[in-house]
């Protein structure tokens, strides 16, 4: 043990004697460490951001009824193909006992929403029933969301995203105060609505801390047409939070009555669905429960096949094979940056030997062993490659919180002690390996030909 410590004290001893050398040859570890490190936390910002993503859109347990083409066997049936349609809702309500919540939603498209000389165009509009409350994981923060009443009335009621809210009637960074239009009236299309519900305000965790940040005056400010109105639409955050914040509901029979029964050809309605959303009773329960859904399915469509399930767990696979290829992309150029410092390394530790042949040669004339040499050498490539890694590690903080400024705040790189603690067995590694060929060229030096060495 002492002769370890012995052998990193001399090791550090040459790094100080030598500091823009063994700062020109740590450059390579330095860049390779904090890139492996800014590396992994820009593709863990980017999972968390697509899992939150995910979660917010409704969970894992949610699964979409998408149109599809008719298979070609009954290709020549085509025009039969009966689409998404309440009835459907119904069969599935009343028949799919493993199915938790059924949500139709017939969307408008181009909707556009005004009041007085402000406008703006949603993400989405759609006419529902109130269980898309717990489809899509919304929560109405003010006022209520549409009564059976409404329903059957086709009332002229709705309720909005708060991106919607700040759009028309100003944000609390605009207005400075926070703005709730219950009873206000907007135009959808023309058609005057009623709103009677304010949803919450949705954003990711790392939007969260920074507008906290910010409030306790920790964070610049945003300049204020970036921040209150022009960016609430379209320009930043998390795509799922924004585009629920971008959101407007109105009943699913004021849609039908109000605009879509005059879109159909030929002037006849058309009663199609623009999605059936299901949420299954639980994920072990997820076979069982779409091979029931396509049983009724298969009943009201009359044996037509135009439908299909799209699970959320489709998109945790996409999910988890993304953030594969990103690791093993960065990763690969990481280990690139170190390989370059092992190079650097060992080219430095050939030159040293150089200047200190004479040097091994003594300690060998008075005693040192060919082991006992080969360990100095190889001790001392070992602390350049760590004394390069912690200072790689060091400069990880700044590139990160670099990167932080310049990606989304829901895809904020998050820096993990995995990752660190990987990176830095790598230099580790890349120490040992760049000094073994120096280590073995010192051990094998005569010493009398060393010591006559000029």
């Amino acid at each position: 043990m002492m002769f370890l410590w012995n052998a990193m004290a001399v090791g550090l001893k040459e790094i100080w004697a030598h500091k823009f050398r063994s700062l020109l040859t740590m450059l390579g570890i330095i860049l390779g460490v904090s890139s492996l490190v800014a590396m992994s936390a820009l593709v863990k910002g980017m999972e968390n951001g697509m899992k939150e993503s995910l979660i917010a859109m409704g969970g894992l347990d949610k699964v979409l009824t998408r149109e599809q083409d008719l298979p070609p066997r009954q290709q020549h049936l085509a025009d039969e193909a009966p689409g998404r349609t309440i009835q459907d809702v119904e069969a599935l309500r009343r028949s799919a006992s493993l199915l938790k919540v059924v949500s139709p939603e017939m969307a408008l498209r181009n909707a556009v929403l005004t009041r007085g000389n402000r406008s703006v165009t949603p993400s989405e509009l759609c006419g529902v029933w109130p269980a898309v409350l717990e489809m899509n994981l919304h929560e109405v923060q003010h006022g209520r969301f549409f009564t059976a009443l409404d329903e059957e009335l086709a009332a002229n009621v709705c309720v909005i995203g708060t991106a919607i809210r700040d759009e028309l009637f100003g944000s609390p960074a605009e207005t400075g105060r926070e703005i709730i239009p219950l009873g206000e009236i907007v135009h959808i299309n023309g058609q005057p609505f009623v709103i009677v519900g304010l949803l919450r305000h949705y954003e990711g965790e790392m939007e969260r801390k920074q507008r906290e940040l910010r409030e306790q005056g920790r964070l610049a400010d945003q300049p204020k047409e970036g921040l209150q109105r022009k960016r609430g639409f379209g320009r930043s955050g998390n795509w799922a939070f924004r585009r629920k914040n971008e959101t407007a509901y109105i009943p699913l029979n004021t849609m039908w009555l109000r605009f879509r029964a005059a879109m159909g050809t030929n002037n006849i309605p058309d009663p199609r669905l623009t999605d059936i959303d299901i949420k299954v009773a639980g994920l072990e329960k997820m076979e069982p429960a779409l091979q029931q859904a396509r049983n009724v399915l298969m009943l009201t469509h009359r044996g037509l096949e135009d439908f299909s399930f799209q699970t959320q767990e489709n998109s945790v696979d996409s999910i988890n094979q993304t953030i594969r290829n990103a690791r093993w992309s960065g990763g690969f150029i990481a280990a690139i940056s170190l390989l370059v410092g092992g190079i650097g390394i060992m080219n430095i530790m050939l030159a040293s030997i150089t200047e200190r042949v004479r040097e091994i040669g003594l300690r060998k004339a008075i005693g040192a062993t060919t082991f006992s040499v080969f360990c100095q050498i190889l001790v001392e490539s070992v602390v350049v490659a760590l004394v390069g890694g912690l200072a790689g590690l060091a400069s990880s903080y700044g590139l990160v919180h670099l990167l932080e400024r310049l990606t989304p705040a829901a895809n904020a790189p998050v820096i993990t002690i995995e990752a660190m603690l990987l990176a830095f067995a790598f230099s580790a590694c890349v120490g040992v390996l760049a000094g073994l060929i120096p280590a073995f060229k010192a051990s094998r030096l005569d010493p009398i030909q060393a010591l006559r060495y000029e």
